[in-house]
C-alpha cells in the first residue's frame, strides 16, 4: 500500500491530500530516510512523522486496504 493512503487509512494525518503534501515536503520519513508519496508501506517499517515541532515514529503493525475508526489504532503502535 502507498505510504500516502497508508497514513490516511491508519488515520495518522487525515487527508490523503494533505498526507501527499506532508511526503512532497520531506516532514515523513521511513526507516531513518525521506520517503516519497509512492513508497510502498510493509510491515515492521518505521514511521516518522513531522508537524512543526512535534514528531511521531510509529511501527507499522498492519497493513490493511480499510479500517474503521476503532481498527485504525491497531494499524500501528508508537515508539
Amino acid at each position: 500500500m502507498r505510504l500516502d493512503k497508508y497514513l490516511k487509512v491508519s488515520r495518522l494525518i487525515k487527508r490523503r491530500t494533505v498526507a501527499n503534501e506532508a511526503c512532497d515536503n520531506e516532514r515523513v520519513m521511513v526507516n531513518g530516510k525521506t520517503a516519497r508519496a509512492s513508497y510502498a508501506v510493509k510491515v515492521g517499517d518505521v514511521i516518522s512523522i513531522r508537524f512543526g515541532e512535534k514528531t511521531i515514529t510509529v511501527e507499522v503493525l498492519s497493513v490493511v486496504p480499510h479500517a474503521g475508526k476503532e481498527e485504525a489504532a491497531t494499524l500501528y503502535r508508537e515508539i
